[in-house]
């Protein structure tokens, strides 16, 4: 069972949760990503000359010794050309992590895989689950949060090839896969669906906000110090 306690923290208390921890975000995280860079004025991206949308990008808190790394998922990639020394697999990368209690790694992937065989992300997921055992093997108290999908907007063409029944057989085998397993989730679809705003599959900044409160809500729980 999972050991993450559901206490929602915000604001200062979640930067001195943070304080010394390195969070690793991969997959398709843009818009999470600058949310979680945008409230903490001390904590600063690095420019390493990669584009916005590909990355790896880094962001550093040197005063609360905070540091946030951003890489997308391997192929399939819809939304631009990347060159192959760009295209990192989530496994590759959670092997070359030595975890610990002071490491959070946050895990999104699901929108890129709608066009494809379900079989495809299962078998990409396995090879995560395997990594992510391997990481919790060699340190036991890394934290490991996974964003499920939600419900986007399907206007015209885009409902050509995607559908939210194609994003919720994703988001379920995404839950069973991990089930059993110490990962938190953070449940995007619910969050989405139970907002008044229409959906869209980059949410507005007021429902990603409430997935960071979460995401970071698990990364330092109440009582961490």
């Amino acid at each position: 069972p999972a050991k993450f306690r559901g206490e929602v923290r915000t604001g200062r208390e979640t930067s001195y949760g943070l304080r010394g921890i390195p969070v690793s975000d991969h997959g398709k995280t843009r818009t999470t990503r600058n949310r979680l860079q945008r409230p903490r004025k001390c904590l600063r991206k690095l420019d390493l000359g990669n584009l916005d949308k590909i990355g790896p990008h880094l962001a550093v808190d040197a005063e609360n010794n905070i540091i946030v790394k951003y890489c997308p998922h391997g192929p399939p990639i819809r939304f631009t050309t990347i060159s192959s020394p760009d295209l990192r697999y989530i496994a590759n990368e959670l092997d070359g992590i030595k975890g610990g209690k002071d490491t959070v790694v946050g895990i999104t992937l699901w929108s890129h895989f709608s066009t494809f065989p379900i079989e495809v992300y299962i078998r990409r997921l396995q090879n995560i689950r395997r990594s992510i055992l391997q990481l919790q093997g060699r340190n036991s108290d890394t934290v490991v949060v996974l964003r499920t999908a939600n419900p986007q907007a399907l206007p015209g063409e885009v409902s050509l090839y995607n559908s939210d029944w194609f994003s919720y057989q994703h988001d379920n085998v995404m839950r069973k896969m991990f089930t059993g397993i110490n990962v938190a989730f953070v449940d995007a679809w619910e969050m989405t669906v139970a907002h008044y705003l229409p959906h869209e599959l980059h949410p507005k900044t007021v429902i990603i906000k409430n997935q960071m409160d979460v995401f970071l809500s698990h990364a330092c729980p109440a009582g961490k110090k």
